[in-house]
C-alpha cells in the first residue's frame, strides 16, 4: 500500500489495517521457518506496509498534539 491510502483512514481503520499486517507478517515468517512460503518476497512488502502505516499513524499523534 502507498503511504497516501495509510493516511485517507481514520485512526481506527488504521490501527485495525496495522494488527492484520503484523498478523500476516508472522504468518509468513512461520510459512518460511517451516519451509512453506514460496515468496520470500512477501516478508519484505509486508515489513514495508507496517512501517508505513506506523509512521502515517504516528504523523497523526503528532498533528494532535500540536
Amino acid at each position: 500500500m502507498k503511504a497516501n491510502e495509510f493516511r485517507d483512514m481514520t485512526r481506527g481503520e488504521l490501527e485495525a489495517r496495522i494488527s492484520t499486517l503484523k498478523e500476516d507478517l508472522f504468518s509468513q515468517r512461520y510459512k518460511l521457518a517451516t519451509g512453506q512460503l514460496e515468496n520470500t518476497n512477501s516478508i519484505q512488502i509486508l515489513r514495508r506496509d507496517v512501517a508505513r502505516a506506523l509512521t502515517v499513524l504516528h504523523e497523526n499523534q503528532e498533528q494532535q498534539h500540536a
